[in-house]
């Protein structure tokens, strides 16, 4: 009796494993398929946003051109290495291309962006970034418009006479956006640029010395070139507050935001405000990045097509 109560504890227990075992090979098919999805909708966003209007739809999709990239090692160890999207066939190219900057949100660098990046060459840009996980102050996105100059000078770079440096922009989300500001406004170079976009830029509440710090603030009414400011009215992006003195529910760009940013560029300056419905802050660079390319169109390859968005 004891021995076969011994043999039926066995066999219950291999039957446990067995049950656990494919328990375990569950769980990682579920993860396996959650970070497929992920990676998917990461990659290939431009396909899955929802667009309503032909233009949006329009320069939502990749563009017609195939695009290649390069990296080069960067002597500043925070900002690591410059990140090149551009044409494949520039080589081939007799006119230079305009150039974009973008400039990294918190923690989230040029590497983690390449889907955005790679779509934006695909319009027939040069796209440029790296990996500072903190942008704010603009120098990192100073220091790659520095070292793109320096490639169109350098007559053994691919880039040698390939940038038109009369049509560079800069574009930037969250952090980034902050970064975009700071880097037209107050960077030695920053005459440099063009046109500026930036998506869900974080709001002067938290550039106060009580919250985020002085290095998160910005001038807005310094910006004197073509401005895009665009957010979501998700609670993450838009919060409930209404005004810079609210103490609770300060979003990341709110409306007041906005508002003030738009009010404070001056009236000579070609400047846009706009808001995405039903969408938060970490979705807005994708979900909005038909506007983002349009405008980059219009205000650096004359595209008057782009500019009807």
């Amino acid at each position: 009796m004891k021995e076969n109560e011994k043999l039926n504890e066995v066999e219950f227990m291999k039957i446990i494993k067995r049950i656990l075992l494919i328990l375990v090979a569950i769980v990682i098919v579920v993860i396996v398929g959650v970070l497929a999805i992920l990676w998917y909708r990461n990659a290939y966003y431009y396909k899955l946003v929802e667009t309503d209007k032909p233009i949006e739809t329009q320069y939502t999709a990749m563009g017609p051109y195939k695009v290649s990239y390069q990296e080069f090692d960067s002597e500043n160890a925070t900002f690591k290495k410059n990140e090149i999207w551009y044409p494949s066939d520039m080589k081939d190219s007799a006119s230079a291309l305009p150039l974009v900057i973008m400039a990294n949100g918190t923690g989230t660098t040029a590497s983690k962006y390449t889907a955005v990046f790679k779509h934006l060459a695909s319009w027939g840009f040069i796209v440029v970034g790296n990996e500072d996980e903190n942008s704010r102050t603009g120098a990192s996105s100073s220091a790659s418009l520095n070292f793109m100059l320096s490639l169109n000078k350098d007559s053994s770079s691919d880039f040698y006479g390939k940038i038109d440096v009369n049509n560079i922009g800069i574009g930037g989300h969250s952090q980034g956006g902050v970064g975009a500001i700071n880097a037209v406004t107050k960077q030695d170079n920053g005459s440099f640029y063009k046109a500026m976009y930036t998506a869900s830029a974080t709001s002067s509440f938290w550039g106060q010395q009580s919250e985020l710090g002085t290095d998160w603030s910005y001038d807005i009414s310094k910006v004197d070139i073509p401005y895009f400011m665009v957010a979501g009215t998700g609670y993450f992006d838009a919060g409930a507050a209404e005004d810079i003195t609210a103490t609770e529910g300060q979003g990341i760009t709110p409306l007041w935001s906005l508002n003030t940013n738009y009010s404070n560029i001056p009236d000579t300056v070609t400047k846009v405000m706009a808001r995405r419905v039903n969408t938060d802050h970490g979705d807005m660079l994708t979900h909005a990045d038909g506007y983002m390319t349009a405008w980059f169109m219009y205000w650096l390859k004359g595209d008057v097509q782009a500019g009807n968005a």
